[in-house]
């Protein structure tokens, strides 16, 4: 018995140790991370990478076309858009970042809660229902007109639409686990509530979490842009890649890049973080472990 344990904690600790050798073997994961590390040096360090302050009017320069002084050419106002652009990415990690953790905290908790309590199961899967029955976007909006614009309203807002997604998602395994007979033995060696479902429902729930936090990271950044594209996200001197397209857009034809490139960012983010998700789902899925 001892050695049939020792063999499967040793098999269970191996994989972390090649996680990466794993993941890399498939070339669209691998570009996936190389695109997302980059955007997030980008964003770490670009008070040292931007030529010029993302705020600094040059009006004698505006729709200025990319070149060798500007690279990705000047806004209608002769701020560069290289440097807005980086900013930007700044905001839209930090909102999808924040929108990921607090949306966890909530659906988590709601997700374990309903599906290990019979007598909360109904109430709560009616509450995710009902959020659920209304287009993301649209809620989005409705949260942040009643809260008033801002960083902090848009996080609150994203995390309260986007958490039910999570808490359906662990309150279907959690009603699944709960009747496996570990858990059962856990109960019956009188091991508390809490204990059980933190070390073991939650434990194995962590495959399916971090899979949907990739998803909803690059749903989250998305959504961001739309708000602020709205006018309803940060305040509009703060860059952003969605104000920029919104402001963009009026030039169309006559200054193509102020919208170019800060729509490219949000394409390669959002499309390297479904990468990373699928390679993440593949790794951790058993099932599909073996096909890496």
């Amino acid at each position: 018995m001892a050695d049939t344990t020792m063999t499967t904690a040793v098999s269970e600790a191996a994989p972390p140790r090649n996680v990466l050798r794993r993941v890399l073997k498939r070339k669209t994961v691998a570009v996936g991370l190389l695109v997302l590390a980059v955007f997030v040096l980008l964003a770490v360090l670009a008070p040292w990478i931007a030529p010029y302050s993302p705020s600094k009017l040059s009006i004698v320069n505006r729709l200025k076309p990319p070149g060798d002084i500007y690279w990705f050419g000047t806004d209608e106002f002769g701020r560069d858009v290289f440097s807005r652009t980086i900013y930007a990415g700044r905001l839209s990690l930090l909102v999808g970042a924040s929108v990921v953790v607090l949306s966890a905290v909530i659906g988590v908790t709601l997700g374990l809660l309903a599906g290990f309590f019979q007598k909360l199961d109904t109430p709560i899967a009616r509450l995710i229902d009902a959020m659920m029955a209304f287009p993301d976007i649209l809620l989005a909006i409705a949260l942040v007109a009643a809260l008033g614009p801002s960083l902090t309203t848009v996080i609150i807002a994203l995390s309260v639409v986007y958490a039910p997604r999570l808490a359906r998602i662990v309150r279907a395994s959690t009603l699944v686990i709960r009747e496996l007979p570990y858990v059962e033995a856990a109960r019956a060696l009188g091991i508390s509530t809490f204990h059980i479902m933190t070390r073991h429902v939650l434990r194995n729930l962590m495959s399916p979490i971090l899979v949907q936090a990739t998803f909803l990271f690059a749903s989250a950044m998305l959504a961001e842009a739309g708000l602020s594209f709205l006018g309803l996200g940060v305040s509009p001197e703060i860059p952003t890649w969605g104000t920029m397209i919104a402001a963009g857009r009026q030039y169309i034809g006559q200054a193509d890049w102020m919208t170019y490139f800060p729509g490219f960012a949000i394409i390669l983010s959002v499309l390297s973080l479904q990468m990373v998700g699928d390679g993440l789902r593949d790794m951790l899925d058993p099932r599909l472990r073996k096909d890496l």
